[in-house]
């Protein structure tokens, strides 16, 4: 395969990396919210609290993500939301300030904020609502 055959899928491409991340980071919070998938958090969380406020974004910015609906602001939330995770809960935890991700468990936050990033830069991909409503627009505008 050629770079311009494969650049040709480069939309589609960015949807299932929207997609797949949207699903896996979702799933986060729900663990958070109910305890499903399994977790060892157990469900019953604070609403209003830091713990709360991250399962309201993972579920509901995911959500967003998933659909391709307001991708790039939210994206940006995101990103800043797996920056926080990464240097004020991961970091700490090895006690000593590991910044290694690998060694503080904070690898899914690290990839995360940077697939989130790309996001916020490379816009959704194909099969969204921004999409199709940008497309929409432009029909409309015609």
């Amino acid at each position: 395969m050629t770079p311009d055959t494969l650049n040709k899928y480069q939309p589609q491409a960015l949807a299932v990396l929207r997609v797949v991340t949207a699903l896996a980071f979702m799933a986060h919070g729900t663990q958070k919210m109910f305890g499903f998938p399994a977790s060892q958090m157990g469900g019953g969380f604070e609403l209003f609290s830091l713990m709360g406020l991250a399962a309201v974004l993972e579920v509901f910015g995911g959500l967003a993500i998933l659909l391709g609906v307001f991708t790039r602001p939210v994206a940006f939330v995101l990103a800043g939301q797996m920056a926080y995770a990464f240097w004020f809960v991961h970091v700490p935890m090895m006690g000593q300030g590991n910044i290694i991700p690998a060694a503080n468990g904070g690898d899914g936050a690290a990839l995360f904020c940077f697939v989130f990033l790309y996001l916020v830069f490379a816009g959704p991909g194909a099969f969204s609502l921004d999409e199709a409503l940008k497309t929409r627009r432009s029909l409309a505008a015609a």
